[in-house]
């Protein structure tokens, strides 16, 4: 049940959402109306201020708790977000520093690597925005293949660097790329959770029948809508921050397009430019 729940949260479109839990809660607030109505038939005038008054509480103290249920839910939904964006940063750093290093290789291994960066780091972006589930299984499947590629081109080329203080460095940039590759994946599997929402909603629907059987008169019943209205766009907007690629609010990936745009401007023979040609050989002179 809680897999199909969060299924439809995950999917189902914003808009689409907010207006089932409006009407929800605008039938909560009816029942809440009518039970008001059927209460209130037989009830005579004889403590009615001390009614009103306690009622005055009760709502104050089920509006209360909702805003610090709603306050809550939304400190979750932006800690993960951020998480999401400053990994976005971290990943753009350690694959522009593995690049950079790469240029200190020696032939293939330098175009090799770097070649592979590239590959990397476009992929990435396609499958930072990749909305479609049915192409999520290949872009996966290419950027295990490309990880995996990177660390065999990495284990060939090491002989090649052994024996220098450098070869540690490099394989410890290697391996944040790695690394930060499994972050990125497990920040964007980690939602609010399920259960949390649930409880939310729920609470919603029974502040709205509170505030439907306590709020009496026109003016009373369209300020308890118009404060449903509000908490309705509250919920529908942790719903969209929840959401890593699906949602209106992503985390910007602008730090993988500039990186991106830069390793494409500077290929590695870029590198090459202050590198002093090799002296030619003199021969021995002849006796």
């Amino acid at each position: 049940m809680w897999t199909t729940i969060a299924a439809w949260l995950d999917f189902a479109p914003a808009i689409v959402l907010g207006l089932i839990i409006l009407l929800a809660m605008t039938a909560a607030g009816w029942l809440g109306k009518r039970l008001r109505t059927w209460s209130d038939r037989d009830a005579v005038l004889t403590g009615q201020e001390l009614k009103e008054s306690q009622e005055g509480y009760l709502v104050s103290a089920v509006v209360g708790l909702l805003a610090l249920l709603v306050g809550f839910t939304f400190s979750l939904a932006v800690d993960r977000f951020e998480t999401r964006r400053s990994l976005v940063l971290q990943e753009a750093n350690a694959i522009g520093t593995a690049y950079l290093r790469t240029q200190l290789l020696e032939e293939p291994h330098r175009a090799r690597l770097s070649r592979l960066l590239v590959a990397y780091t476009e992929n990435r972006l396609v499958l930072s925005k990749a909305t479609d589930r049915s192409q999520l299984p290949a872009l996966l499947a290419r950027n295990d293949r490309l990880a995996t590629d990177l660390w065999q081109a990495t284990v060939a080329a090491f002989p090649t660097i052994r024996g220098y203080d450098f070869s540690s460095t490099y394989l410890e940039s290697m391996n944040e790329v790695i690394d930060l590759d499994r972050s990125r994946k497990a920040a964007r599997l980690v939602r609010i959770p399920t259960e949390v929402f649930v409880v939310l909603l729920v609470y919603m629907i029974v502040t709205a029948a509170v505030m439907g059987f306590v709020l009496i008169g026109p003016r009373g019943r369209a300020t308890g809508f118009f404060l449903m209205f509000l908490t309705n766009m509250a919920v529908v907007l942790i719903i969209d921050i929840d959401r890593p690629a699906r949602g209106g609010i992503t985390e910007g990936q602008r730090p993988m397009e500039w990186l991106r745009d830069d390793m494409r401007e500077h290929p590695p023979s870029t590198y090459d430019r202050f590198l002093l040609p090799e002296a030619p050989t003199r021969e021995a002179p002849r006796s």
